[in-house]
């Protein structure tokens, strides 16, 4: 009988964990093998160009680590998917999650209820209405649009009209774009006309721009709280047939290659900033998490900007 119960509990020892972090070298001695890591990715849309590189460069890091599995959800813009997909990663126990929310409190409780599973959660991007996350990895989105503002102010030189064409007003970036913008141009002559929640889409943007269009005749400025609403709003300008998309000064923040650098090149935006995705960031922080050493609560990532006179040297950083 006792040669029966060691046996049992000597099988149990030689069970692989799953959602436990484990030691740098650690191998699963059931076969000799390098421990085997699987990571749960949540990406709340791929309906944004940024959102998709923020997919590559996530995936093209794992790639990296032949230890890391990676699994990829897309939420599809809708919280209560994301709200699914993070209930599945627990119950498949995996051994890290990385969200990007769409939202800022619906996404609270599953991410808590990972938590308390034992599933260590990367916030990416977006911030939660809580602190109940492993790390959150992201921009300084109040910097950038502080920086947008003094920068657009300089170029209109402290006065005009303008339209800000906001992103989702549910997650934490759009309200901070929103407010570091308000602090750049405090104390100029500028002010806002027009505004709209255009939830980050292009096709949003075009539409709101072509109403701003109609209503005012004289419009200085747009800022985008991303590369595609300045670009939607440019190409409303453009089909206008006025030449408005002419006297008008585009800004954007993502800073893509193919996309924002792309079109301060050619002249479409006036500006735009680098908003980095942190999916290598995420891996690295992710690996760390996993065998057993500190992170920081927050990562803050650096920001650069691009206007006509430095985007063929790379931008500048602030």
């Amino acid at each position: 009988m006792r040669r029966a119960i060691a046996a049992v509990v000597l099988a149990a020892a030689l069970l692989p964990g799953c959602s436990s972090p484990a030691k740098d070298g650690a191998t699963d001695e059931t076969k000799g093998e390098a421990r085997k890591y699987v990571i749960g990715m949540s990406q709340c849309n791929l309906g944004e160009p940024w959102r998709q590189q923020m997919n590559k460069d996530i995936e093209a890091a794992a790639a990296k680590h032949p230890e890391v599995e990676m699994i990829f959800r897309d939420a599809q813009n809708k919280s209560e998917t994301q709200q699914s997909q993070m209930r599945e990663f627990v119950q498949q126990k995996v051994d890290l999650i990385i969200i990007s929310p769409k939202e800022s409190r619906p996404l609270v409780k599953p991410v808590s209820d990972a938590m308390a599973a034992g599933i260590p959660v990367i916030v990416l991007d977006r911030k939660l209405e809580s602190d109940d996350f492993t790390c959150f990895i992201g921009a300084d989105n109040v910097k950038i649009g502080r920086e947008a503002g003094k920068e657009l102010a300089k170029q209109l030189g402290g006065k005009g009209s303008i339209v800000e064409l906001k992103g989702l007003m549910t997650s934490i970036p759009g309200h901070e774009r929103h407010n570091g913008f308000m602090e750049g141009i405090k104390g100029t002559q500028i002010k806002t006309i027009f505004e709209a929640d255009c939830g980050w889409l292009e096709p949003n943007a075009q539409r709101e721009m072509k109403s701003a269009l109609s209503r005012f005749e004289q419009i200085d400025a747009v800022y985008g709280h991303n590369d595609p609403s300045a670009h939607g709003a440019y190409m409303a300008a453009k089909q206008e047939g006025k030449g408005r998309e002419n006297t008008i000064k585009f800004v954007g923040i993502d800073a893509l290659p193919d996309e924002g650098v792309r079109y301060v090149k050619k002249g479409i935006l006036a500006l735009t900033f680098q908003y980095p995705t942190g999916g290598a960031e995420a891996i690295d922080t992710a690996l760390k998490i996993l065998k057993g050493e500190k992170v920081d609560k927050t990562i803050t990532l650096g920001t650069r900007m691009f206007n006509k006179e430095n985007v063929e040297a790379g931008g500048v950083p602030l």
